[in-house]
């Protein structure tokens, strides 16, 4: 019996860490290229460098202009998610909670559903078509409005639920203590839906800080790249592709995701624990 128990923990054993070095290896190797020097990825390219540099990154920001395409990532991302939370954060809590009476609460749902189930691509015309006349192409205008767009369809059917599971008893305690409409919302509300907010925070904010299509579309200036238009031109004079400059650029573009998750997990964590009803 034990050796049966044994063997069944060394097959879960091993399963878990074929699992691990399939999902970290192309993480390592992305690793292992940005720091491993040019001469060594022509031919035969060994599992471990065989020497270290940050030539590549240096290369980055002296060469290539990647610090200006980190900033306009970060302006387009930072105003998209919080104009997008602002937006979908309200228009699901109303949607949810039917404030304001209005006849239009279910074409307005399914309106919100459209936008999110249709490609992104499907946009890209009427919106092309709209930033022209109004003049405002090349510029970081467009694709934060493109960010908006489509964050805020996914903030408000994913709130929805968490505000519709929320006890209105609660509500109507704050109301019989004197709360007004904005301290009901704000005080109360808002922090029991906490978990909700930071993960699809995440959520939003990695489809913005990754938005690519439109950025190609609708930026043709240099100086307005983001991060991924900025690291799919990174072409020799040969228009032959340096990974060594392809993978730094990825190592880099990947930081202010991780540290924008590990931020908003606080805060999820925080909120599952907090705003415990009482009895």
């Amino acid at each position: 019996m034990k050796s049966k128990s044994k063997k069944i923990t060394l097959l879960k054993g091993g399963g878990c860490a074929i699992l691990l070095f399939v999902t970290l290896f192309p993480i390592y190797w992305l690793l292992s290229m940005a720091i491993r020097p040019t001469d060594e990825m022509s031919g035969h390219i060994s599992l471990v460098p065989g020497s270290l540099t940050v030539e590549h990154f240096s290369q980055l920001f002296t060469d290539k202009g990647f610090g200006q395409a980190i900033v306009n990532s970060l302006q387009t991302t930072g105003i998209s998610l919080i104009l997008s939370l602002l937006i979908g954060i309200c228009a699901a809590y109303i949607i949810a909670r039917r404030r304001f009476n209005f006849g239009l609460k279910r074409p307005l749902t399914y309106w919100v559903l459209l936008v999110r189930v249709l490609p992104p691509v499907a946009f890209t015309i009427p919106l092309y078509t709209m930033f022209s006349k109004a003049g405002i192409l090349n510029g970081k205008l467009p694709v934060i409005l493109a960010c908006i767009l489509i964050n805020v369809p996914l903030i408000i059917w994913f709130l929805i639920s968490f505000f519709r599971d929320l006890p209105e008893e609660i509500e109507e305690s704050a109301k019989v203590d004197g709360a007004t409409e904005w301290q009901l919302f704000v005080r109360i509300v808002l922090p029991l839906v906490a978990p909700g907010i930071a993960a699809v925070a995440m959520l939003s904010f990695m489809y913005a800080w990754n938005e690519y299509t439109y950025t190609i579309i609708f930026t043709r200036s240099p100086s307005n790249y983001t991060v991924p238009l900025a690291l799919s031109v990174l072409n020799t004079e040969d228009n032959l592709t340096n990974f060594g400059l392809v993978a730094a650029g990825g190592v880099i573009s990947v930081i202010p995701i991780m540290l924008f998750v590990i931020f908003a997990q606080n805060y999820l964590i925080a909120g599952l624990s907090s705003g415990a009803v009482k009895e």
